[in-house]
């Protein structure tokens, strides 16, 4: 059973999959939203659940260092339970603190990419380090 990450900000949704046996996670794409216009993206989201058979979903939580829930992270779980609602799957918060800071991070000094490049697949690795982070917790 494949599993899907999603690393979701106020403009993007970030998307990974795993493989079929649920070892590793790879970037798909980014979706474009607009929170502001009530448009989530979540039409692109049904789509890849049911290309993939897709019946569990991790959601990124952006936790506060002190470990409390803020804005992001309750738009995250708001995102979640969305899914829940309408695409009858699971959905499971991993915690992502600092997800985001390390892939840039990772893209600067080991790419060296540029912002333009980095903004451009940042979102989607921070969906992989989401993903990856919880296959290797539950294998």
């Amino acid at each position: 059973m494949r599993i899907m990450g999603l690393d979701v900000g106020s403009k993007t949704v970030g998307v990974a999959m795993s493989d079929r046996l649920g070892w590793t996670a790879q970037g798909l794409e980014i979706i474009q939203i607009n929170e502001n216009q009530g448009d989530f993206g979540y039409d692109r989201v049904k789509e890849l659940l049911d290309e993939y058979q897709c019946q569990k979903v991790v959601v990124g939580l952006p936790k506060n260092m002190n470990n409390t829930l803020g804005p992001r992270a309750e738009a995250s779980q708001a995102y979640g339970q969305y899914l829940v609602d309408h695409f009858d799957v699971e959905v499971i918060y991993q915690d992502e603190r600092l997800s985001t800071a390390e892939v840039e991070r990772m893209l600067v000094e080991q790419a060296n990419a540029s912002r333009a490049k980095r903004k451009k697949v940042i979102d989607k690795l921070a969906a992989v380090m989401i993903l990856q982070g919880y296959l290797d917790r539950h294998n």
